[in-house]
């Protein structure tokens, strides 16, 4: 006999089943809640319970036109009944590959002609990492294999790009990880006790040049960072961070990896961040924004130097079965058009305004530490004191976001003791500020010892 399902008999069946049989990233084994969602359009979701939900982190910062565009269905739809997929190892390629390979070097810095597909960011970073080391190597600098990162800092999650990760936790019960990777302290002004009284930005000067004394420069194939540091909580570097960093690297022929996985393709105004930042890189890596996540697909972008010497000789022995994905380019192209029509560049802009300038009102609460972010990124540090400043419970965090979500409909994300958002770029002035509104109301009933009344 066939059961017709009630919405919440469908819930209960697919929360079950979730359980069953998924394994989650990053979710703890004591927390059962389930949240399946079924449904998306513009800014808003939809769970399998009906309820519907405003979305205010972009999925993994990446929904930048939004939910079921149709542009984006079609052009997806067209492509996979024209050419669905076909290798690009060797001397095969195909025609939207090619296309958007164009299009990102007319995008990119000057001198960035060539690109490297992957399937994500930490593909990108793993293919960066590598390409570093072995441009070093094939210009007989074979010595030179080790990488700097930051504490703090999210590369991915692959064993190479994970080792550069600057999580503990991401470490622990795996090792060993990749050998020769240094982590370094990040740019956090707010935690001014990381800098033992000084300048910031003198302080981790005066650590890198250390670092590579110890080192050795001539040991030394790269540096990677995010402009703005993203899944590390929002963390702003101060505005001669980059530009000093850039100098003393150059000053020992060290590679500058960007990973613009988060920043790119207009999260925070611009096509590419790194350029504003005075990074001047060598390899950008992207992700995530290049097709709003409809579609798999990373690019690692490369300086003509550096990828002449990569792909010189017996070329890049490396690759990924969908290198060029036709329908990933696609739906890349799709989506790089509709970014520049509907102008969602400046928009990034004004949604950070709206959201910064909302939440303002929030730095008096006793347990707001800060409120920072740039572009369409926001973060908000809680902690049990303002004094102090010690970081609220992650728990108590975790509690916020659930507020959110069953209380206002609001989709935000902990990270520690740090609330994050990164929303679509075609969030409305009205969905700016009700998510503002509830996230206020919430934070107002969390106390300082994280009971949320």
């Amino acid at each position: 006999m066939t059961v017709t399902l009630r919405p919440t008999d469908r819930a209960t069946e697919l929360a079950d089943l979730d359980r069953r049989h998924l394994i989650h990233p990053n979710k703890r084994a004591d927390r059962d809640g389930r949240c399946v969602i079924v449904r998306g359009h513009g800014a808003y979701l939809w769970d399998a319970e009906g309820n519907e939900l405003l979305d205010l982190t972009g999925g993994l910062w990446l929904s930048q036109v939004g939910h079921s565009r149709r542009e984006l269905v079609e052009a997806i739809s067209q492509q996979t009944a024209t050419l669905e997929y076909f290798t690009s190892f060797w001397e095969f390629s195909n025609d939207k590959s090619v296309l958007l390979a164009q299009r990102l070097s007319g995008l990119a810095p000057d001198g960035f002609g060539r690109v490297y597909y992957t399937s994500g960011g930490s593909d990108g970073n793993d293919v960066a990492i590598k390409a570093a080391r072995l441009f070093h190597h094939r210009r007989g600098e074979t010595d030179r294999t080790w990488i700097l990162s930051r504490k703090g800092s999210y590369h991915g999650a692959t064993i190479g790009a994970g080792s550069a990760t600057g999580f503990d936790l991401m470490h622990e019960g795996v090792g060993p990880i990749l050998p020769h990777v240094h982590h370094l302290t990040p740019p956090w002004p707010y935690r001014s006790e990381l800098y033992h009284g000084q300048d910031p930005t003198d302080f981790l000067i005066a650590e890198l040049e250390a670092t590579i004394d110890q080192i050795g420069g001539h040991r030394i194939a790269a540096m990677i960072g995010e402009p703005v540091i993203g899944a590390g909580g929002v963390l702003c570097p101060p505005a001669d961070y980059w530009p000093r960093v850039r100098e003393v690297l150059r000053r020992h022929s060290i590679l500058l990896i960007a990973d613009e996985v988060v920043t790119a393709y207009g999260r925070i105004g611009t096509w590419f961040d790194s350029p504003a930042k005075g990074m001047d890189p060598d390899i950008i890596v992207t992700a995530k924004g290049i097709t709003s996540g409809y579609v798999p697909l990373g690019a690692v972008l490369m300086r003509d130097e550096i990828s002449d010497v990569v792909a010189s000789g017996v070329g890049f022995v490396h690759g990924y079965t969908y290198f060029g994905h036709p329908v990933a380019c696609a739906a890349a192209l799709a989506n790089l058009d509709i970014m520049a029509r509907d102008g969602l560049l400046p928009r990034a802009l004004r949604i950070g305004e709206l959201l910064r300038g909302g939440l303002a009102a929030g730095s008096e609460l006793p347990v707001v530490g800060e409120i920072r972010g740039e572009g369409a990124m926001v973060g908000i540090e809680l902690v049990h004191d303002k004094a102090t400043r010690e970081a609220m419970n992650p728990l108590a965090v975790e509690a916020v976001a659930n507020e959110l979500r069953r209380r206002h409909g609001v989709i935000v994300r902990d990270m520690g003791h740090i609330v994050v958002m990164a929303p679509p770029l075609i969030l409305t002035d009205e969905e700016a500020r009700r998510g503002v509104s509830a996230v206020l109301e919430v934070l107002a009933r969390l106390d300082p010892d994280g009971t949320l009344r």
